[in-house]
Parts: structure tokens; sequence; C-alpha cells
């Protein structure tokens, strides 16, 4: 039995992570609110991990993807409101909306995207988000730049009581569970011929291809794991935290640069970096906006080269090689 657990003992610090943030939130009065802004950020790093951190490419357009998901949701909200008497299977359905849209649009953006390498990728990504948005906008797809504002809908469909309990607790609780659940998909990723493969065109593509294997396939796969993902984060901590979309924020690409800065603070490529460049990252960016108004992001960018420079593998990545061939180093890949 110990054998066979483990290979899923990394998962138990990920695990009591998220346990600890939700009974600090729940238990500890008035911090509720930015541990649902510190689990948002655990999740869209463990998320976008799973494509930078597994293959080494970035992707500027990644809020793309989270602003498809908060559309999915959306649109299953406003187009079911006709029907109350189907109650949470809505939002059921808002989330497989946005999986599926998700998921088309990194499949389009995937197969043609990640046929390129480097500086090329990452503009062609930036072109896809700011492109998809402003297609939203001119063409009046879902309201345009009006946006959809539908909390009358949700109200009607679940109930009000129901529905403030959901905007202001299970939304961050579903966002939870989609971390950690991402988190279990990076593990089975790193410990499968997929997560091999990755591993290989990560540190040298061409020669992965020289040994035969098919680098395009293992990307798009990682790809759209990663984006789906995202998808249902857009859905849990936008379209039902704040129960409307407007483009300008959703496709907002600073959401993007956070979640390259949590992956390369924590440790791209580890499976507990993501979720410790979320912590190190929120916190900072929260207290310092509290006690140096004005400063905190010229602060906060010293903070960040410092930290990058002292550990380029990120914290994980030091914890991870100080601790090899240990007892603790079984816990931290």
């Amino acid at each position: 039995m110990k054998n066979r657990l483990s290979p899923y003992y990394p998962l138990l610090p990920v695990f009591v992570a998220y346990f600890a943030l939700f009974l600090v939130g729940r238990n500890v009065e008035g911090t509720w609110q930015l541990v649902a802004t510190l689990l948002f950020y655990c999740a869209l790093g463990q998320a976008f991990n799973i494509f930078l951190g597994m293959t080494g490419y970035v992707d500027f357009g990644y809020v793309a993807f989270l602003g498809v998901g908060t559309y999915g949701m959306a649109i299953a909200i406003t187009g079911l409101a006709n029907f109350p008497q189907l109650g949470l299977g809505i939002v059921a359905i808002g989330f497989v909306l946005a999986i599926i849209m998700a998921t088309l649009l990194s499949t389009a953006v995937g197969a043609v995207a990640l046929r390129l390498r480097g500086a090329y990728f990452a503009i062609a990504t930036i072109g896809v988000n700011e492109g998809f948005r402003f297609l939203i906008e001119g063409a009046n797809l879902w309201n345009g730049s009006s946006g959809m504002i539908f909390t009358a809908q949700l109200n009607e469909i679940l109930g009000r009581d129901l529905a403030s309990r959901v905007m202001t607790l299970w939304a961050d609780i579903l966002v939870l569970f989609i971390g950690a659940l991402a988190a279990v998909v990076t593990l089975l990723y790193m410990k499968s011929k997929i997560g091999y493969a990755l591993t290989a065109l990560r540190e040298d593509e061409d020669a992965a291809k020289v040994m035969g294997i098919n680098v395009t396939k293992y990307k798009i796969t990682a790809f759209i794991t990663s984006a789906s993902f995202a998808g249902t984060v857009g859905a849990a901590a936008w379209a039902l935290k704040t129960p409307y979309v407007f483009p300008p924020e959703v496709f907002e690409i600073h959401y993007t640069i956070e979640a390259i800065i949590i992956v390369m603070l924590g440790g791209a490529g580890t499976l507990l970096g993501p979720l410790v460049g979320a912590l190190i990252y929120g916190v900072s960016k929260y207290y310092l906006s509290i006690f140096l108004p004005g400063v905190q992001l010229f602060i906060f960018a010293l903070v960040i080269i410092f930290v990058i420079v002292t550990f380029p593998e990120g914290v994980v990545g030091v914890i991870k090689r100080k601790t090899r061939n240990t007892a603790i180093g079984q816990y931290i890949i």
C-alpha cells in the first residue's frame, strides 16, 4: 500500500495548504476576501503551470481562456433563465460550456501558434487575446462592448439567498477545488508518458523530435488542459462571484502577467511552486497596497526582481534541490 501511495505524497502539502487557507478564511474575522484572492491566484497559477511549467512556452494570451470561460457561464445563466426549475443544473451547464469554449479556442489557437517558438509564439498569443476581445466588441457578440449583467437571472434561478451565498462563498470554494484538481492533473501528467515527453521537449525540443516524440501533440495536450482549467476558473471566480462580463476587464492582459509571475516565483514545472508563488505574490500585493499605497507596484517590482535573480529556479525549485534524497524530498517535486 505504501509503495502504491508514495507517488502521490507530493499532493499532501498542496492539499494541506488549501485546507489551511480555507480554515483561516472561515475562522479569522475579516480575512475571507484576502483568502478568496489568494485562492484565485493559486488556481490561476496551478492551471497556467500545466502549460508554462511543463513546456517552457510562455502564453501571453492566457487570459483569453479565462474570458471565454466567463462568457460560457454567462451564456448558460442568461440563456436558461426561463427554466429556473433547473436550479444548480444551470450552473453545471455553465461550467461545461466554459470548458467547451476554452477547449475550442485553445484547439484553434494551439493548432497554429504552437508551431511557432519563443518570441514568435508569445507575440502570436498576445494577438489572439486582443483579437478575440475586439471581435466580441466589434461584431457585437454577446452584447459586445456593453457586456453582460446577469445578477437578476442568477437570483431568479437560485433564489436570492442561495445566489448571495454562491457569490460570497461557494464561488471561492469552487475555485479552491479547481486549483486542487489542477494540481492532481499536473501530478498525473508528471508521472505519465505525457510528462516525460513534455520534459524532453522543454529541455531540448529538437532532440525530442529526433527521439521520435510527437512534440506538437503533447504541446497541444498541455495547452488544451491548461486552457480548460482557465475556463473553469473564469466561470467560478468571475461569472459566479461577480455576475457580469465586461470585455476590457475579462481580457485584461495583466492577469496573464500575474500568472507568469506566480509560476516563476514559486518554481515553473514544480507541483507546489504555483501555490507558493501565489501566496508570496498575493500577500505581498495586499499588504503593500495597505501600508505603502501609491508606491506598492514599484516596491513589489524590486521584490520580484530580487527573488527571481536570487532563485532562478523559483522558491520551491531551491527547496527541491536542498531536500533531494531526504525524507522531506519525497513531498517536493
